[in-house]
Formats: structure tokens, sequence, C-alpha cells
């Protein structure tokens, strides 16, 4: 393969430079890149951005973000009903299954830049993405709240609540990524060559993506797209670790006073040491 081989980096330059172009458009360019280049890492990590991480990859670190629970809920009361009360929750009021299968304040990102870029455009201040199984957790949510004698709330949905700003720096991350790595690649081109060869390439994608290519590939990338509705709202996995179990007060209080108790038959054996000398 010559240098004159790997084409399309002029062309990735100018989109990504462009604030106003869409991602999407510079990810293809770089696919195109990729492809001249004979990189099939670089590749797979661009039409991952491009049309999601499916539940089994693990997500980068970019593309998880803050979120706030929410749960909408209808009151019947007698003679009216009222539709659409939502109301921030802390993690401690999901239910036990929500909670062991890792739903927090914190919402994985699996979308693509394309659908991300869209849902930005029609929110004003916040996305709200529905944790996977929130059906089943609202359904939990309202069936505690009857057998406590409150039969008058019915829990409809569990969203995550993220702001605006938190979505585009996902987008920014993965811009600025992209520039870092055409920065990569014409820092390694001497001067006068028009076009990289596929070593610059390979070497520009370990320095600013962390992708390594041939045999010493460690990069790993698979995943079913979450897609959201007219709504904004859409269904994602989640691969965060069940955060602990907070205990009730009764159970640190026991604690505390256990630790006060066994201070003090510590002490009373020293005194009676002492007295017996």
């Amino acid at each position: 393969m010559t240098t004159s081989d790997v084409r399309g980096l002029e062309q990735l330059e100018r989109a990504v430079l462009d604030d106003t172009a869409s991602l999407a458009s510079a990810l293809r360019q770089c696919l195109l890149l990729a492809g001249y280049a004979h990189h099939e890492e670089l590749r797979a990590w661009a039409l991952k951005e491009l049309e999601g991480y499916h539940g089994t990859d693990e997500l980068p670190p970019h593309r998880k973000v803050p979120a706030a629970l929410e749960a909408e809920s209808t009151l019947h009361l007698p003679g009216q009903i009222i539709q659409g009360n939502t109301q921030r929750i802390s993690v401690i009021q999901l239910p036990p299954s929500a909670r062991e299968r890792g739903i927090g304040e914190s919402a994985p990102i699996r979308q693509g830049v394309r659908e991300l870029e869209g849902l930005i455009a029609i929110s004003d201040r916040l996305i709200r993405l529905s944790p996977p199984g929130s059906a089943e957790y609202v359904l939990e949510m309202t069936q505690w709240q009857q057998e406590h004698g409150n039969e008058s709330t019915e829990f409809t949905a569990l969203n995550w609540a993220i702001a605006k700003p938190s979505l585009e720096s996902v987008l920014d991350h993965v811009r600025t990524r992209l520039t870092q790595f055409v920065a990569e690649v014409r820092a390694a081109m001497p001067a006068g060559q028009q076009n990289p060869d596929p070593n610059q390439i390979d070497s520009a994608a370990q320095q600013a993506l962390n992708i390594r290519g041939g045999d010493n590939s460690t990069f790993h990338i698979t995943a079913p797209n979450a897609k959201a509705d007219r709504g904004g709202t859409a269904s994602a996995n989640v691969n965060e670790p069940a955060p602990a179990t907070p205990q009730p007060w009764w159970h640190r209080t026991a604690v505390i006073w256990t630790a006060v108790a066994a201070v003090a038959a510590i002490a009373s054996v020293i005194a009676t040491v002492i007295v017996a000398k």
C-alpha cells in the first residue's frame, strides 16, 4: 500500500472543526478513512459511536452521565383524578429489584450520535430516558403504596432526568477525540506528505482513541441501540454495580451502642487490674 492509498484526512479535518456540522457526518468520514487504511478497530469504534452500544458492551466513561430519578404518578382522589404528577425520588425509594439491577443516579447513554443530536435538538432543558424494566418497577412501587394504606397513588412511569448539557458533553467528547486523532496524524506526517500511511493512522488511533490494531488489538465493542420516541424517552441497559442498601437508623444506633458497651467493658477490666495491684 502506498501513502496515497489512505485518503480522506482533509475531509475529516474539515468536518470535526465545523461545530455547525453534524458529528455523525464526521464519524462517517472517519469510517471511510479507516476503510482506506484497512484499520478494522478504528472502523468498529466509529461505527459504535454512529449506531450506538449494545447492552452486552462495556460503556466508555464518557457515556455514563449524572441523572436524577423521577417517578410519575396518578392520584385517585374523591371526585377527581390527577395525572402526570412528577416528583424526584432517591435510590432508596426504588424497589429492591431495581437497586439489585444497578439502577441509580447515573444513566448509560447507548444511543448513536445522530439519535443524541435529535434528542438534544427537541429538548429545552431535560432529556428523560426510561431505565430497562421500569414498567415492572412502577408496578412494585404502586403495590407497596397500597399495602401500606395509600391506595390513592398509582405510579405510571420511572425516568432518568438528564440535563441537556450532560448529553451535549457526550457529543463534545467524541468530537474532541476525533480532533485529537487528526492532530496526531498530522504530527506524524513529515512536511510535504499529502496523505497518511496506515502506520501513522494506527499510531494516531492508539494515542487519541486508545485503539490498537493488528496483533495487539484489545478493542471490543458490541450491543443493541436504545431507541427514543418523539417524546425523548428511551430504554437502556445498565452495567453499573448495584448500590449498597442503606441501613435503617435503628441499625446504626445499635452499632453505636454496641461499640460504647465494648469500650466500657475494657475500661472496667483495666480498673480492676489497677485495684488488684
